[in-house]
């Protein structure tokens, strides 16, 4: 079975920075498409940033010049690198793989941004 597992969020003050990491395991990591998404209170799922098997990545443009996204498939890891905080980024954010069929999803990490 596929699964993620992403650490290194937490709480940070305006114009702070953080860095999620998410684990994978059990799928071809390598051969598939990983994406973060983030879920605030109130407000649907959405796309944040992804990078392809071809490690050609994107975000939305909330985020652009602030968020960036990585990968190391040696060490089957995708990244979110988070800078310039700000509290509209206050919320879950989840890993995402890319499988032939499926999307396999991690459980989630808060990320908190506030004075």
């Amino acid at each position: 079975q596929v699964q993620l597992e992403e650490s290194g969020g937490g709480w940070v003050q305006p114009g702070g920075s953080l860095r999620l990491s998410c684990a994978a395991s059990g799928g071809n990591f390598e051969h598939s498409d990983m994406a973060w998404y983030r879920e605030a209170p109130g407000k649907q799922r959405e796309w944040v940033a992804g990078i392809s098997m071809f490690f050609v990545g994107e975000s939305i443009a909330a985020v652009e010049g602030r968020f960036t996204v990585s990968r190391d498939n040696a060490k089957k890891e995708a990244y979110l690198q988070m800078n310039s905080l700000k509290p509209d980024d206050t919320a879950v954010y989840y890993c995402c793989m890319k499988g032939r069929t499926w999307y396999y999803w991690g459980q989630g990490i808060q990320v908190t941004v506030s004075s």
